[in-house]
């Protein structure tokens, strides 16, 4: 009862196998997960930097606003 059976051990190892075999599915799990926070962390750059860009409005004289009139 103490140790654990060829069969535990066999499951332990599957899972292992699972999650840091072949070509390193959790470093590219994490890559992915990093490429998103950048991603996202970009486009709010980019938000805060359109809405710091003042609108400029263009006024008519009102000596050029007559002379459109007429």
């Amino acid at each position: 009862m103490g140790s654990f059976s060829i069969w535990h051990w066999l499951i332990v190892l599957v899972v292992f196998a699972l999650l840091f075999g072949g070509r390193g599915k959790i470093s590219s799990v994490m890559g992915d997960a990093a490429k998103g926070i950048r991603a996202f962390r970009d486009g709010l750059k980019n938000e805060e930097a359109e809405e710091a860009k003042p609108e400029v409005v263009k006024t008519i004289p009102e000596r050029e606003k007559d002379e459109v009139r007429s």
